[in-house]
């Protein structure tokens, strides 16, 4: 076992994996546009959503179309972004338009969720989910969808002020607005009726994916800091390791008012130990605490001995 985690920890055997693991993320969304998005009459987020669109009102492939995008952004990344994100951005980009080509030829229609119109809401959440957990599995891995993600990326990195998250939000919010134009349909005598839906499932579909794609890029394992101020130091910590079997971290202190040494204790527990935790802490009288939520934590410290 321990041979396995040697061989995944080495530096190629670990790009090796991040891939495959970009691959297959990459054949997963265009499984998701095939079944849940191409039918529905709605954008998504992105260039992605501009291919769609054409795709809509010509026919070209979302596929090449994807291609024709992505590849010159991603050529454009290698030299005025970072080598390492262009090249894995270029293989999902790659799997991605190749996977959705030969799916379009296979032909999934019984398995497409098409609405016909009707509670379009359904695959919009659908495809949000599964949209969100391949843009947060792609960002972990140092890589992109390719699209507005890139062209996102090069303007926060040009003008640091700029959020990421808010560039994109614009970008999307473009598509949206585009949307609105390009799925409009013609009355019984030819004229043209505009429609919010598209532009509503659209936003709702950035949301979606935006929501579970942070999620996944904060991280999963959320913990809660304790940070007690405490003159029974001794006590308490006795006290986590024998309840709670977890270490604390000692800082000697004074009191700015008091000018009576004190200790201050740091402590991560996870988030089912905070009511446990906070009942450890009434026993004990001049005892001052305040907790922060931890997005994530890191280190493995089973192996320490």
């Amino acid at each position: 076992m321990k041979f396995y985690q040697k061989l995944a920890n080495t530096p190629k055997t670990a790009s090796l994996l991040s891939y495959i693991g970009i691959a297959l993320i990459a054949v997963l969304l265009a499984f998701n546009y095939q079944l849940f998005i191409v039918n529905n009459d709605f954008a998504p987020a992105g260039l992605n959503g501009i291919a769609t669109m054409i795709q809509y009102k010509t026919g070209f492939s979302i596929g090449y179309m994807s291609l024709i995008i992505n590849i010159p952004l991603c050529a454009l990344a290698y030299f005025l972004i970072e080598k390492r994100f262009a090249k894995r951005s270029l293989c999902f980009c790659l799997v991605y338009s190749f996977s959705f080509l030969l799916l379009q030829k296979i032909g999934l229609e019984q398995f497409q969720y098409n609405t016909g119109g009707h509670d379009t809401i359904f695959p919009v959440l659908l495809s949000g989910v599964i949209s969100g957990f391949v843009y947060g599995v792609c960002f972990r891995l140092n890589a992109s969808t390719g699209g507005t993600d890139i062209v996102s990326k090069y303007i926060s990195k040009k003008n640091r002020d700029l959020n990421f998250f808010w560039i994109t939000f614009i970008l999307n919010a473009i598509v949206a607005a585009i949307s609105f134009f390009v799925y409009a349909t013609r009355d019984a005598s030819g004229a043209l009726v505009y429609d919010y839906k598209p532009v509503c499932l659209c936003v709702l579909y950035c949301f979606m994916s935006s929501f579970i794609g942070n999620y996944i890029i904060k991280g999963t394992k959320t913990a809660c800091r304790f940070t007690v101020i405490t003159s029974h130091a001794d006590e308490i910590t006795d006290d986590i390791f024998n309840n709670l079997k977890h270490g604390v971290t000692r800082i000697s202190a004074v009191g700015s008012y008091s000018h009576m040494g004190r200790s201050i204790l740091i402590c991560v527990v996870n988030r089912h130990q905070v009511m446990d935790f906070k009942e450890l802490l009434k026993k004990y009288d001049n005892t001052f605490s305040f907790s922060e939520t931890v997005n994530e934590t890191y280190g493995n410290f089973k192996e320490i001995k």
